[in-house]
């Protein structure tokens, strides 16, 4: 099942370039997880996503998502909403689902280059396939500009499921650090 769900991730990643100039990449690490993501601009203000993400966290887990974000961005803020499918193929079960998430980030008007905000998606049951009853993701960031086109941050993910058995599981959970590309 682990190819299924690096061939799913990997579509996702090639959907994205294809169907959008890449805009943005995004590579984050801590010690058990690492995660590359790719966005692109599909027209002003909507954006296409994918993501792969390869965790031990809590045993073996790789989940791909793919999204489509409806975007806006100023010198104060940067919010987005939409649709996110993802795939999970874990020690503890497999499936995914269809979810609803966004994100904000303020920038700090006595630090312009700083911003903090978060994001969230949750997948509910009731659009889930497998194993997999329901799902959620949260983090956290504190991003640093450090060039026009570079953003380091340092944060916090979050990765829950509960799948078939009825356990509630995290699948990743911790401390990361991680850098982002414009383009």
């Amino acid at each position: 099942m682990k190819a299924v769900s690096l061939l799913a991730g990997v579509a996702s990643l090639t959907l994205t370039v294809s169907l959008a100039q890449a805009s943005g990449l995004d590579v984050n690490i801590n010690n058990e997880a690492a995660r590359f993501a790719a966005s692109g601009e599909l027209m002003p203000g909507i954006e296409l996503g994918g993501s792969l993400l390869s965790s031990d966290d809590n045993g073996d887990l790789t989940a791909a998502g793919i999204q489509l974000m409806g975007t806006e961005s100023t010198r104060n803020y940067e919010v987005g909403a939409g649709p996110r499918w993802s795939h999970y193929d874990s020690d503890q079960g497999d499936g995914g689902g269809l979810g609803l998430g966004g994100y904000g980030y303020v920038y700090l008007p006595a630090v312009p280059k700083l911003s903090v905000g978060g994001y969230g998606v949750y997948t509910p049951g009731a659009l889930t396939y497998q194993d997999f009853d329901h799902g959620s993701e949260f983090g956290a960031r504190a991003r640093y500009r450090v060039a026009h086109n570079v953003q380091a941050y340092v944060g916090y993910r979050r990765v829950s499921a509960e799948f078939g058995n009825g356990d509630s599981e995290t699948l990743d959970n911790g401390p990361l650090v991680g850098v982002h590309l414009n383009f």
